[in-house]
C-alpha cells in the first residue's frame, strides 16, 4: 500500500557519506521536528534524475528554504558511496542530503518501490516528491509517466505556496 497525505513516515535507518566516513541516520533524525522536502529518484546518475530532476532542487534551494523548508533530501535505491559521488558530482553536496535506501527498505516500506529488472535497474523507487511536516506527510506527488513533472521542484514551490496561506 502506498503511502499517503496524512501518513506518518515509517522509522527507516539510511546512509549518508559524511566527512568522517559513511554514517546511518535514521527517519526521527531527519524529519522530527522539522519540514523536509524529500525526494525519491530511481537511481542516481541516470540521465532523467541527474540532467532533470537533481538539477531542479538544487536551482531552487534557497527558493524552497525561504518557504520554511530545514531540509532538501533526496532518496534513491543506491549504495551509500554512489550516493556521496553523486552528491560530489552535482554540486549538491553540503545543500541536499543524499540518502542511501541501498536494500529499498524505505521504498517499499512506503509502497514506492518498482520493478525496474526489465531495464536491467532491479528493485528501485518509483518517481516522487513529498512534503513532510515533523514525520507527517502533507503533500505527495508520485510520477505516472515517465519524466519529471509532479515531483520536480517547481510542483513542489507551489504546493509549499499554498501551505504558507492556509
Amino acid at each position: 500500500m502506498t503511502i499517503s497525505v496524512g501518513d506518518k513516515l515509517p522509522d527507516a535507518t539510511y546512509k549518508t557519506m559524511t566527512a568522517d566516513g559513511a554514517k546511518p541516520i535514521t527517519t526521527g533524525e531527519i524529519f522530527s521536528g522539522k519540514t523536509v522536502v524529500l525526494f525519491g529518484v530511481p537511481g542516481a546518475f541516470t540521465p532523467t534524475c541527474s540532467n532533470n530532476h537533481l538539477p531542479g532542487y538544487l536551482d531552487n534551494y534557497d527558493a524552497i528554504l525561504a518557504r520554511g523548508v530545514d531540509t532538501i533530501a533526496v532518496v534513491s535505491v543506491n549504495d551509500v558511496h554512489v550516493m556521496g559521488a553523486w552528491a560530489r558530482f552535482s554540486g549538491g553536496e553540503g545543500k541536499i542530503l543524499y540518502l542511501a535506501d541501498g536494500n529499498g527498505d524505505f521504498a517499499k516500506s512506503v509502497g514506492l518501490d518498482a520493478d525496474l529488472s526489465s531495464g536491467g535497474m532491479g528493485l528501485r523507487s518509483r518517481r516522487f516528491s513529498m512534503i513532510v511536516d515533523d514525520g507527517k506527510v502533507t503533500s505527495l506527488n508520485v510520477e505516472t509517466k515517465p519524466g519529471v513533472d509532479e515531483s520536480g521542484a517547481a510542483h513542489i514551490l507551489g504546493q509549499l505556496s499554498v501551505l504558507a496561506t492556509a
